[in-house]
């Protein structure tokens, strides 16, 4: 059986299944590609619910495993030459899984670069500015007299949008016929953008001609369906 008892973070969560892989995350558009993606490659795995509201993510115990305080992180007992492997980062582990099951990763060598490219245009893009329009359109930011950091994030994610629709053009999944970690990256994000934060017609959502089936097509999978949801929250923090 794996010993984890040298990483602080299982002090506070522990590990009734030592031998599997840990998730430490919540069911937000970040955390969710990582359940997707384990539900997805069919990974032995423990969930772990991290209180974001709460602060959790700053604890110590959490802090040493990701010193940035953010979901989700996970820490493998079998790692590169069967030692343990705390990651954090989404973009880096979802590659990570992805390499350690030969799954959801083309092994052609251009194939697999750019899916990695879009990948990172999720990280370095769409995660960023969609997140940026939820504060100033469903939660503190909406309050602020100066319109101009709303209307720039509204502007930028509705731009976004439509980079990815004419990546979809004539594709089923960005990739072409096979789904990938480049479509678990994005489909938290969109389903976040047009549902919890409400952004569906300032971005003109239903102008698009390809996304909306992507969206539909990606959300009908049983694992993305199980993996919006996971790790559940407690009953007090989901009323």
């Amino acid at each position: 059986m794996a010993d984890l008892s040298d990483f602080a973070i299982t002090r506070r969560w522990p590990a009734q299944h030592p031998d599997r892989l840990q998730l430490y995350s919540a069911p937000s558009p970040n955390g969710v590609k990582i359940s997707i993606m384990l539900e997805e490659t069919g990974l032995a795995y423990e969930a772990h619910y991290v209180d974001i509201g709460e602060n959790q993510s700053w604890t110590p115990e959490f802090l040493s495993l990701n010193p940035n305080g953010k979901i989700p992180a996970i820490l493998d007992p079998d790692g590169p030459g069967g030692k343990p492997l705390p990651l954090f980062e989404s973009g880096a582990i979802l590659l990570y899984l992805a390499e350690k099951t030969g799954k959801l990763l083309p092994k052609n060598p251009a194939a697999r670069i750019e899916t990695i490219q879009w990948v990172f245009f999720q990280m370095a893009n769409v995660g960023p500015m969609f997140g940026q329009l939820g504060f100033f359109h469903k939660f503190a930011g909406r309050e602020y007299e100066d319109r101009r950091p709303f209307e720039r994030y509204r502007a930028e994610s509705a731009r976004l949008l439509r980079v990815l629709d004419g990546r979809l053009e004539g594709r089923e999944w960005i990739m072409g016929a096979d789904y990938s970690i480049a479509d678990i990256a994005h489909l938290g994000w969109v389903r976040n953008l047009i549902g919890f934060y409400g952004a569906r017609d300032i971005v003109e959502f239903d102008r698009l001609k390809h996304v909306p089936g992507w969206l539909d097509r990606g959300l009908a999978r049983p694992a993305v369906q199980r993996g919006l949801h996971i790790p559940a929250r407690p009953a007090a923090s989901a009323a």
